[in-house]
């Protein structure tokens, strides 16, 4: 009989009738960072793609010319998966999530610049409320480089999902965990 009563026990289970929503991770092939001269000027264009994500083959990186020296440029990110047809602007995810994603921009290798935020959360409309956010921290969707004298190093670009915010802009400090993370080789004349 206690036998039974034991196979009974563990038979029934307590179901949850509100199951926590999964939410995927973003597939990320494409990374495009245009950087637009304030006032004027060549815009240049800093893409990272990589089809086969973390497969063998590394990822394709270029960049479309020098920087100018003591300007601000204003900077765009913008994110696709390139494995749907036609491709996915990932984008819209991290505008709807914005309380949840931050971009960290790490200059260095000598690079005379700096970057800033441009956007905070406010400037998007949550998908869970479908209002825009009340909070103000940093997203990186937009930023500014702005460069001093002539150099060259990297300016290296990672989307943080749920990162703690506020936070004070680096990846230690930023936590989370990275959904895209590219390096680029930059040279201001």
């Amino acid at each position: 009989m206690f036998a039974f009563l034991g196979l009974f026990l563990v038979s029934c289970s307590d179901d949850d009738d509100n199951p926590e929503e999964i939410n995927e991770e973003e597939t990320i092939t494409t990374m495009t960072v245009t950087l637009t001269p304030q006032g004027g000027g060549t815009q240049i264009i800093l893409a990272s793609r990589d089809l086969d994500g973390d497969g063998p083959d590394d990822p394709d990186i270029t960049v479309s010319g020098n920087l100018a020296a003591s300007t601000t440029y204003d900077g765009e990110i913008v994110l696709l998966n390139e494995t749907e047809t036609p491709a996915e602007l990932v984008n819209e995810e991290i505008e709807g999530e914005a309380d949840e994603h931050q971009f960290i921009f790490v200059v260095g290798g000598g690079l005379n610049a700096t970057a800033a935020y441009a956007d905070d959360e406010s400037d998007y409309v949550s998908e869970a409320t479908g209002t825009n956010f009340t909070t103000t921290n940093p997203v990186g969707i937009a930023f500014t480089l702005t460069t001093t004298d002539a150099s060259s190093g990297t300016l290296g670009i990672t989307l943080r999902h749920e990162p703690t915010k506020p936070n004070d802009g680096t990846l230690d400090g930023a936590g989370g965990s990275t959904d895209i993370t590219q390096t680029f080789s930059l040279t201001i004349e």
